[in-house]
């Protein structure tokens, strides 16, 4: 006999039923927290049946499914975490609309047991792919903050400084924060003699190890404040608000350094880092991202597996004597791939030339009339392909495909 179980997982608990694959209910639905206490009670509730007649069923929900799935694939159970748009279209197929925890955990149980056949299991993920998986999503995480804290500066800089933000580079950001954190009303600047103003900054500039930068951001920000007018008085207020912007943004922009840094280290020991990092338009930051959200290549099956996985590609869609030419990506995937691999797309668009294959590519279908952004998505799919056909003859060399 085999049998399907379905998990309903909210945060920090989740409702389990057990149902045959005939439709009889063998568990109604009940709550297991998320702790060792109640998951080992699971574990004794299933190890009733035999293991390779159990195929266990929740829903990918970000990271509240990552405790349950994670203990049930330690104790070797077959556990699927399939897709949320795929069970929220099963769940919606009956006429009435009715929802709970313990309804959802039964339909679960019975996509099981309609779906036997079909389920695949989930893979243990090394630990190695799982620790980069983890850096890197707390990375977007940081990233996120970080562009929002910018925004937030810019429109600082807009009320006390005009046109102060626009004078700030990649490689002058930090020295930029810090002057202005010193030096934020244009009157203050005015009032000082030009080689002082100078001095300062030398000094700011020093002290975070950009000399070279100083002198020029100094320049830069003198001539500004001549013509530039604060529509916000200088007072203890406006220097408190300004010392936690500047503070905050600078902490979002190290923590993601660091958090680069770490994933630097561990995919350094890893056999794919070397071929990934040299492939055109990725560096530092973007391989060990790639190789995070991708994870071991030898689980797809192909070039278009990956593909698809990354939600570039375009399915097919015709009916009768209809066929769709003309079609979108799915954009059905890991976002966080699509992102990294975009900007590995505009890397190649911005410091590789004439010669570079991609970089050739995407110029093609550009002159063929297609728009930037879908002329990098094209090339993102053939770089896809590449990554796919590099790791793999790499893998049989090593003899581990």
């Amino acid at each position: 006999m085999k049998y399907g179980v379905g998990i309903d997982v909210s945060k920090g608990k989740s409702t389990v039923s057990i149902l045959s694959i005939e439709g009889e209910v063998i568990e109604m639905p009940f709550d297991v927290n998320h702790d060792l206490t109640d998951l080992s009670s699971l574990d004794e509730k299933l190890n009733k049946f035999p293991k390779e007649d159990i195929k266990i069923v929740l829903e990918q929900t970000g990271t509240y499914h990552l405790p349950i799935l994670s203990y049930l694939l330690e104790k070797r159970y077959c556990v699927v975490a399939e897709n949320a748009l795929k069970i929220k279209k099963y769940l919606d197929r009956s006429l009435r609309k009715a929802k709970n925890d313990n309804k959802d955990s039964l339909k679960l149980a019975e996509y099981a047991c309609d779906n036997w056949y079909k389920l695949k299991a989930n893979a243990l993920e090394e630990e190695k792919y799982k620790e980069l998986k983890f850096l890197s999503r707390q990375y977007f995480s940081f990233v996120n903050i970080k562009v929002q804290q910018k925004v937030d500066f810019s429109n600082l800089c807009d009320i006390l400084f005009p046109g102060y933000y626009q004078l700030l580079e990649e490689y002058n950001f930090i020295l930029g924060l810090k002057v202005f954190e010193k030096f934020n009303d244009p009157v203050i600047i005015k009032n000082m003699k030009e080689e002082k103003f100078y001095k300062e900054i030398d000094k700011i500039a020093q002290k975070i190890g950009q000399s070279r930068a100083g002198r020029t951001l100094a320049t830069k920000v003198y001539q500004l404040a001549k013509v530039s007018y604060s529509s916000c008085p200088s007072n203890s207020s406006t220097q408190l608000i300004i010392d936690k912007s500047v503070s905050a943004l600078i902490l979002s922009i190290e923590s993601a350094n660091e958090i680069i840094s770490k994933m630097n280290e561990v995919a350094k020991t890893m056999d794919e880092y070397d071929e990934v990092k040299n492939m055109s338009g990725v560096g530092n930051r973007l391989a060990p991202i790639l190789i995070a959200e991708i994870g071991d290549i030898r689980r797809f099956k192909n070039a278009g597996s990956l593909i698809a996985f990354a939600g570039i590609d375009a399915p097919p869609y015709q009916s009768g004597q209809f066929e769709a030419v003309h079609r979108h990506i799915s954009k059905r995937g890991n976002k966080y791939l699509r992102k990294a691999g975009y900007e590995v797309m505009k890397s190649i668009k911005s410091f590789c030339k004439i010669g570079n294959e991609l970089y050739d590519y995407m110029l093609q279908k550009e002159s063929e009339g297609k728009c930037k952004k879908a002329a990098k998505i094209a090339t993102l799919n053939k770089f896809l392909r590449q990554y796919y056909g590099i790791l793999k003859k790499k893998y049989i060399e090593l003899g581990t495909w």
